[in-house]
């Protein structure tokens, strides 16, 4: 694979993507709206997430959650290369049912889990051989187009032995019940122009307040926050195949260009590149 190649595969399991990568560049702090697992294959990389810093060398798997805000940087000059499996949330709600007994669950059931059913991954990055085995097994089957009971069978033993906690909960746990109403305004409608004022009036506190408040619960000020919720809908959208332009403006951004700014710091890709990619 070229340097710097981002290459995303077709996955035999819907609602799961599978992305290889080479590149020695330095991802600015983003989140996904995926839960993320995979293996780093060559080269070494530093991260900093809500999980702590952390560094990954060769074979180590690294994973990433939800909506957590992280970066990553090479270690040294040189590039680093890895596999990725992201996982839509209704698909990890219904797999961690099953493991913990619960029975696979409906349509309607699933959409219920995903809401109510939280796993985490616990560790960003871990030296964990046989499970690396098991991510990479898993990678070469869906893109390889083998049988879905045979994708299914193994990405529950991934993910069982991922080890990720289970807990019921509404999804907003950790955050402040005050601030939750703000930062539902934005999930809602990340193209929206907000004001802080439009923050402070949801969630009953100061502007000051909001903006402190919502930082600590985040990670992120109100703004970058949006900036995030807006580069996530952008990437559904083009996902979609919605022309780069229409998902800018979609999206709430000035334009195509602002966006595409944005969209590299993040991602390390150019939404042309991506939208190259996701229709592979």
């Amino acid at each position: 694979m070229p340097a710097g190649q981002f290459h995303m595969q077709r996955s035999a399991i819907p609602g799961v993507q599978a992305v290889s990568a080479r590149s020695r560049h330095a991802f600015a702090r983003h989140t996904h709206d995926q839960f993320g697992i995979g293996v780093m294959r060559a080269g070494a990389q530093v991260s900093h997430s809500g999980r702590g810093q952390v560094e990954a060398g060769p074979g180590y798997v690294i994973t990433v959650n939800p909506g957590e805000v992280h970066d990553g940087a090479p270690i040294g000059d040189g590039e680093r290369a890895w596999q990725m499996l992201y996982l839509d949330p209704v698909v990890v709600a219904g797999c961690s049912a099953d493991i913990a007994g619960d029975g696979p669950p409906t349509l309607g059931d699933a959409c219920v889990l995903s809401r109510t059913l939280r796993y985490e991954f616990e560790h960003p990055a871990r030296n964990q051989p046989d499970l690396a085995r098991r991510i990479l097994a898993l990678y070469a089957q869906v893109t390889a187009g083998t049988s879905r009971l045979a994708c299914d069978a193994l990405l529950l033993h991934v993910l069982a032995q991922a080890g990720g906690a289970q807990v019921l909960a509404s999804g907003r746990e950790s955050e402040p019940a005050s601030l939750r109403h703000a930062i539902s305004l934005v999930d809602d409608d990340p193209a929206a122009a907000l004001s802080l004022a439009d923050l402070a009036g949801a969630s009953g506190l100061s502007r000051y307040q909001v903006l402190r408040a919502f930082s600590r619960a985040t990670g992120l000020t109100p703004h970058a926050y949006q900036l995030q919720r807006r580069l996530l809908l952008a990437r559904r959208l083009i996902r979609q195949g919605m022309t780069l332009a229409g998902a800018a403006a979609s999206a709430g951004f000035a334009d195509q260009s602002h966006m595409t700014r944005l969209f590299v710091r993040a991602y390390g890709v150019s939404p042309r590149r991506y939208a190259l990619a996701a229709g592979a």
